[in-house]
């Protein structure tokens, strides 16, 4: 069976190539399309100050001084989502910022090596282009509570996007219920594809002459 984990990352700063590092990490796991209790949630000393970036997140430095450092929790986040399908909102910011970690570690793989990636922001694009993609936008469209989220947090964030996540993916009844007050609805192609393909299956029944006289007669 498929491992899903959605993940989201806390840092101090845009930029790993400035310096700047994580401070946060949550996960969550989904298991057949439930979102459950298995986590994994970290904070990190980044062996630098939180700047600026402690108007987004609120995590502070005194918060963090007595936090373990990336390298005392990397083998405990690889084996987290090994074999994993990763589900992450905005995918290059977060492996960047993981994928700085792990080399400043003396590791050579990536995260891409460990995980699949699903990056969400890429695909709501694809399911909604010219709309907004952010996590708020997407939570007002799917209608996913935000009330908790008064700043930015990696273990919550991740639980809202594993919500958004199983909303994006839940198939027809999303679909339709999106379109619940249009009375037409669009034929799947894939159907008219599959009837095309197999049009040498079908079996056509033509009408008789009989058939042709008296239909034409009805008409009269």
């Amino acid at each position: 069976m498929e491992r899903l984990i959605v993940l989201d990352t806390e840092t101090t700063g845009i930029d790993p190539k400035e310096g700047h590092r994580i401070i946060e990490i949550g996960a969550v796991q989904i298991e057949n399309r439930e979102i459950t209790n298995v986590e994994f949630h970290k904070y990190v000393q980044p062996n630098r100050t939180v700047g600026d970036s402690v108007k987004v997140h609120g995590i502070t430095d005194k918060f963090l001084i007595n936090k373990p450092q990336f390298s005392q929790v990397s083998d405990d986040l690889l084996s987290f989502i090994e074999g994993s399908t990763l589900i992450i909102h905005n995918a290059p910011f977060d492996l960047g910022f993981l994928n700085h970690e792990l080399t400043l570690n003396g590791v050579k793989k990536k995260i891409q090596d460990f995980c699949t990636i699903i990056d969400t922001l890429e695909l709501s694009k694809k399911q909604r282009p010219g709309t907004m993609h952010n996590l708020d936008a997407l939570c007002r469209r799917f209608g996913i509570d935000t009330s908790a989220r008064t700043r930015h947090g990696a273990l919550l964030d991740a639980q809202i996007l594993a919500q958004v996540y199983l909303a994006m993916t839940g198939g027809q009844s999303n679909l339709f219920q999106e379109n619940k007050n249009n009375e037409a609805q669009t034929i799947d192609s894939s159907i008219i594809k599959k009837n095309i393909i197999n049009k040498e299956k079908i079996k056509v029944i033509f009408a008789n002459k009989e058939e042709i006289k008296l239909h034409n007669n009805y008409f009269k």
